[in-house]
């Protein structure tokens, strides 16, 4: 069973830009399909974006607009979401999550393992 740890959250003002990492241990990441979700309080959970297992499909949701990136290196066991023109409304706590059986997905529940999540706050 994979274990994943998110790092790289914290505070930024708008217009920034943060790096967030998801960690996998327990398990080759390059055998999971990779999500990356949010949720801000009082909201429900939305889908960021995913990544193929060879990197090369990447779906992002509409919000994003071109303004961040997932990314995966699957001999370092990690998957990256680089977020620029951060805005007050990407607030929120940030989760990876992994898939073993395809296809990539958008949906939330398709997922089977988790991490902790890893708080992003963004200032005006």
């Amino acid at each position: 069973q994979v274990q994943l740890v998110e790092s790289g959250g914290g505070w930024v003002q708008a217009g920034g830009s943060l790096r967030l990492s998801c960690a996998a241990s327990g398990g080759t990441l390059r055998s999971y399909r990779m999500g990356w979700f949010r949720q801000a309080p009082g909201k429900e959970r939305e889908f960021v974006a995913a990544v193929s297992r060879d990197g090369y499909i990447l779906f992002y949701g509409d919000f994003v607009k071109g303004r961040f990136t997932v990314s995966r290196d699957n001999a370092k066991n990690t998957v990256y979401l680089q977020m620029n023109s951060l805005k007050p409304e990407d607030t929120a706590v940030y989760y990876c999550a992994a898939k073993a059986e395809r296809p990539t997905a958008t949906m939330g529940g398709a997922y089977d393992y988790w991490g902790q999540g890893t708080q992003v706050t963004v200032s005006s």
